[in-house]
């Protein structure tokens, strides 16, 4: 296996309420997708934004390209593609004009190029001359899908990616992150739809109450059964 590229080592963070994660141990390989399932409230978004160094950590670290996050270099930020819990757009501005400031932004070198090539990805040709407030929500979700993929990112984290995506959108996500984990990219996918990323990723992993729990593996036909039955274990054991 190759040496990670994003890791969280023994990472700790808690909130007043006394939720967050707990010793949490995560490796991102290149050409590996990884998803990240649990209930809601179990800690994955808060994982995510403790990876993309949103929330700082209480206890432990998180390296990215083998330094600690608050010592990476802005090129290896620069390597990252994210999405977590909200498209991040201008409502006011054409799907063309957020894209071309977000690659922009990522110091794409051909912009229009960049632009053009996720927007065919994601079937956005119909709106890309229409406001971002006049689209549907799956609509949205595409355009933050293809800001976050169109500087061709190494590491890639998207946090629940298939959320308001009609059949289509979801069929394309999944053929662009195997296409993209075929090229070399490291990739962290948080989703409650267990099937669909069952079809995808090569390592599942199970968070509960703020803890890695289990790994499953994605190859059997009882993920279903095998997830609840871990958080359920867990559960029993009290923690909490």
């Amino acid at each position: 296996m190759i040496a990670s590229v994003l890791s969280a080592q023994a990472v700790t963070r808690t909130f007043r309420d006394g939720s967050g994660v707990f010793d949490i141990d995560l490796d991102l390989h290149p050409g590996q997708i990884t998803a990240l399932v649990g209930l809601n409230g179990a800690g994955k978004s808060t994982l995510m934004r403790l990876l993309l160094g949103m929330l700082r950590p209480h206890a432990g670290r998180v390296m990215l390209a083998g330094e600690a996050m608050d010592r990476s270099p802005s090129s290896a930020w620069a390597r990252v593609g994210h999405l977590v819990e909200y498209p991040l757009a201008y409502a006011e501005l054409s799907v063309r004009r957020n894209l071309q400031l977000s690659a922009r932004m990522r110091r794409v070198a051909h912009i229009d190029a960049a632009v053009a090539a996720t927007v065919a990805e994601f079937a956005l040709e119909p709106y890309i001359d229409r406001r971002v407030r006049a689209l549907s929500l799956g609509n949205r979700q595409r355009v933050g899908l293809a800001a976050a993929l169109q500087h061709d990112p190494d590491i890639i984290v998207l946090d629940e990616p298939t959320n308001a995506l009609d059949p289509a959108g979801v069929i394309r996500l999944r053929e662009s992150l195997l296409r993209r984990a075929g090229d070399g990219a490291a990739i962290l996918v948080s989703s409650h739809h267990l099937d669909e990323v069952a079809r995808i990723a090569d390592r599942i992993a199970v968070i509960n109450a703020g803890r890695l729990i289990s790994d499953l593996d994605p190859a059997t036909h009882e993920i279903e059964r095998a997830f609840f039955e871990v958080v359920r274990l867990d559960d029993a054991m009290g923690r909490k």
